[in-house]
């Protein structure tokens, strides 16, 4: 972008910010410090735009409370419950939107003085619904979103004379290929059996259709669905293709620093997490190509919420529609950590069509645009993160103590249910 018309937007966005503080009254006076929380990668995208957002709100402090994954979700849940203190701006993951959705403790973004319902065709269709209560409470605003990729190692794959369609054809040949790359290389083709069942039960799903419960809120576990993720996690195990270490463990990461993990399925952002951290000496090695069978899911994705009990809600708000409706702080976001943006603006911008050189110069954005469009928008649920608890722990038996599937998944399905006495 030439430098005038960055000035030009930088304009345009000065007097829009302006403009929309002045409309919650003499709120920026005095300088404001606003408290962002949020956790790793996601929090990049706020490092990066702090002297961006400095620039055209001088008045204005960001204080940023990063906390690991895990730590921050369960902080917020807990401030949420509890009435404890509580930031100006929370960031959440998709997987935790449905409980502090359901929580009640978010502020409606869609009613004034917010009016935040004028914003959401600027989003990815499936992301808006995401965020939404049934009683269709605009509870958070989408930053960015998870397309499903598969990541995988060139180099290991041609030691092993293995192609991209021998991955990508079935989910069986994704299974025979590790074989050959096992044998070849000893570098196991996937870190946990657990990941081949967690993004086949997010693929194919409905429009509406929820991971792990229907609209009614009825368990989806004993299903086809869930019945073919359990298979094809048995088939991995017993091929011997993963290296049985958990995502996020200090083992998964030293399994891609060691060469010998060959693959990953995960949203789109893995790409940032593996250039910034998990996978930095493997420049060039690395390759992103769609999921097996022709799949498409959402995996992950990011959102921008404002707590009822927030000090400063109307600084807060014009931050969150900096982080989302700016392009270029979107682009910024895409730029610094692989964050796919939800505003579709960003998503055309010629930025996508570059090649990116951790991929040995291959145009993996594009991959990732295909996959972001054809993902339809489903349900979430406060119990989400129950279910995948409950479905997890049934599928270590089947993996550890070769309980049978079927059994596994009604009892899953009986948990859950007693767990949520719908």
């Amino acid at each position: 972008m030439h430098t005038l018309t960055k000035r030009a937007a930088l304009q345009r966005l000065v007097i829009g910010t302006a403009a929309a503080v002045a409309a919650f009254g003499a709120h920026a006076q005095a300088t404001t410090t606003l408290t962002v929380a949020s956790f790793p990668s996601f929090d990049l995208a706020v490092k990066a735009a702090i002297p961006l957002y400095k620039k055209v709100n001088p008045n204005v402090e960001i204080k940023l409370v990063s906390l690991a994954f895990m730590d921050h979700h369960t902080a917020m849940t807990t401030a949420l419950a509890a009435g404890g203190t509580v930031p100006d701006v929370m960031g959440v993951e998709l997987s935790f939107i449905g409980r502090l959705v359901e929580s009640k403790g978010l502020e409606d973004l869609g009613k004034p003085p917010y009016n935040g319902n004028v914003l959401t065709s600027k989003f990815a269709k499936f992301t808006v619904p995401l965020a939404m209560s049934g009683s269709g409470t605009l509870a958070a605003i989408p930053a960015d979103i998870g397309p499903g990729a598969l990541f995988y190692r060139k180099d290991l794959l041609d030691k092993a004379g293995v192609s991209e369609a021998d991955l990508t054809k079935s989910w069986e040949s994704y299974i025979e290929a590790g074989k050959k790359v096992k044998a070849a290389t000893g570098a196991y083709l996937m870190a946990d059996a657990v990941d081949i069942k967690d993004i086949y039960i997010r693929s194919g799903l409905k429009a509406g259709e929820g991971i792990y419960f229907d609209k009614k809120g009825q368990p989806l576990i004993n299903t086809p669905r869930f019945q073919k993720g359990f298979e094809l996690a048995k088939a991995a195990r017993s091929a011997g293709i993963d290296a049985k270490v958990k995502a996020w463990s200090p083992e998964w990461g030293e399994g891609f620093k060691r060469d010998k993990v060959a693959s990953q399925m995960m949203g789109a952002w893995l790409g940032g997490h593996l250039s910034n951290w998990l996978a930095p000496d493997s420049k060039g090695q690395w390759r992103s190509a769609q999921l097996p069978a022709g799949a498409f899911a959402s995996w992950g994705g990011s959102f921008y919420a404002i707590p009822q009990k927030a000090q400063n809600k109307a600084a807060a708000w014009e931050f969150i529609k900096f982080m989302t409706t700016n392009k270029d702080m979107q682009i910024e976001a895409f730029r610094k950590l692989d964050a796919f943006p939800a505003l579709i603006e960003a998503q055309s911008d010629p930025f996508v069509n570059e090649p990116i050189e951790y991929f040995g110069g291959q145009k993996a954005r594009q991959l990732w645009k295909v996959s972001a469009d054809k993902i339809q928008a489903i349900a979430v649920d406060k119990y989400d993160p129950v279910a995948n608890e409950i479905v997890n722990a049934e599928l270590d038996k089947v993996l550890e103590q070769n309980k049978d599937i079927k059994a596994a998944l009604a009892d899953a399905q009986a948990a859950i249910k007693k767990r949520v006495r719908r």
